[in-house]
């Protein structure tokens, strides 16, 4: 079995950062493609960055330059580190990763999202 837990969401000014992390555990082999997704009230899903198990990075356009996606194989672990925050970027924010078990079984793990405010 498999668990994700995502921290680091909070209330913060425009301007300021938070890094939102995304922690796997449990029965893992290997953790392939990451993705942090936000959801604002009244709006729909949308993807905010990825990352694939080599390292390469996709970033949607309202993002770019300010959010920095990174992983920690070691630690099972994928961090979103914000900058430069805007009161648009406030919504949850959950982590999506394809992970393969110790059975060999690969499937896609949602994290609970945690809750991002950006307010003055």
């Amino acid at each position: 079995q498999v668990h994700m837990l995502e921290s680091g969401g909070g209330l913060v000014q425009p301007g300021e950062s938070l890094r939102l992390s995304c922690a796997a555990s449990g029965s893992i082999f290997s953790i392939n493609a990451v993705a942090w997704y936000r959801q604002a009230p009244g709006k729909e899903r949308e993807l905010v960055a990825d990352i694939s198990s080599s390292d390469s990075t996709n970033y949607a356009d309202s993002v770019k330059g300010r959010f920095t996606i990174s992983r920690d194989n070691a630690k099972n672990t994928v961090y979103l580190q914000m900058n430069s925050l805007k009161p648009e970027d406030t919504a949850v924010y959950s982590c999506n990763a394809q992970i393969t078990t110790t059975g060999r079984v690969t499937t896609v793990y949602w994290g609970q999202g945690t809750q991002v405010t950006v307010s003055s």
